[in-house]
């Protein structure tokens, strides 16, 4: 098709043929053709919208539901979204909302799902899906938490979020759930920091591993790991020749874990520290300084 220049320009020249006036009546009119052209297709794009519009708030929420429950959970999003955007103050923008969070949750998508869900609970507080968005927003941290030696920001993350869970909602059916994933995530840090003293023990820095083992016995001291850190504790004490203080934390290992898997390492340590205190007191010379060979390392 010609443009339109091309086309004017094909016109002849000759006032025999066609005025000044003539030829500025054939552009007027030409440009008018295309405005009107153009105008017939902008309303054809408005009535679209217009008829996408149109659509009940109930019908679309039903098919977002049927692409949901078909686990197409990609287009169910968008016809989720569309509600939210367009009908932002009906019975069923919450479910909506909500259902956002859902099918990003569900196709693995943590952290956009876990803002979907904090979108519901920051504009939607009261609505009834408010407690399910709230154990899903800690979950989606629980699902991000890595392995114990990396970084644990989402462990801590997850902690805190089942932990307002629980403020919110004591009473819920999933706070027992919530209860266990704390703990999960508490013994996941405390393993952490158990490492950590582990590894500077290995370096022969016992300032250092004292640090941390007693980081887990006053943090973390209902996971597995305080029971093995008492004892890495009087094992530490003993390295570093202070007798007493060994004397101390295997007393106290075997008050507080008389039933412990430990026992017999225990007992070992126990007569080692024993020995070293009978023979010379604090920092008796010619002594070693290696750990008794009965101190099992963890």
């Amino acid at each position: 098709m010609l443009r339109f220049n091309n086309w004017i320009q094909l016109l002849p020249s000759n006032r025999s043929f066609m005025n000044k006036s003539q030829t500025m009546l054939v552009r007027n009119i030409s440009y008018s053709l295309l405005f009107v052209m153009f105008a017939m297709i902008l309303g054809a794009c408005g009535s679209s919208d217009e008829l996408v519009q149109q659509i009940p708030v109930e019908e679309r929420f039903a098919e977002a539901m049927q692409l949901f429950e078909d686990e197409d959970y990609l287009d169910a999003e968008k016809e989720f979204r569309v509600i939210t955007l367009q009908f932002p103050g009906t019975i069923l923008a919450d479910d909506a909302q909500f259902h956002l969070g859902e099918c990003r949750y569900l196709y693995g998508d943590y952290i956009l799902a876990a803002y979907e869900y904090d979108v519901l609970l920051r504009t939607m507080p009261t609505s009834e899906f408010a407690s399910r968005a709230r154990f899903r927003k800690a979950d989606c941290y629980y699902n991000l938490s890595p392995e114990s030696y990396r970084d644990q920001d989402y462990t801590r993350k997850a902690i805190d979020e089942f932990q307002a869970f629980l403020e919110y909602y004591p009473t819920d059916s999933l706070a027992g759930l919530a209860a266990n994933r704390i703990h999960e995530m508490n013994t996941k840090l405390a393993r952490k920091e158990y490492e950590n003293g582990e590894t500077y023990i290995k370096t022969n820095s016992y300032k250092a591993a004292l640090y941390y083992f007693e980081l887990v016995l006053e943090k973390y001291h209902d996971t597995p790991y305080a029971e093995l850190a008492q004892l890495k504790k009087a094992e530490v004490n003993f390295l570093r020749k202070r007798y007493s203080d060994a004397k101390t934390d295997i007393d106290l290992f075997f008050q507080r874990y008389p039933e412990s898997d430990s026992k017999a390492t225990a007992e070992k340590l126990r007569n080692d520290i024993t020995a070293q205190l009978s023979g010379g007191g604090e920092g008796a010379q010619g002594k070693s300084q290696a750990a008794p060979n009965s101190v099992k390392q963890f």
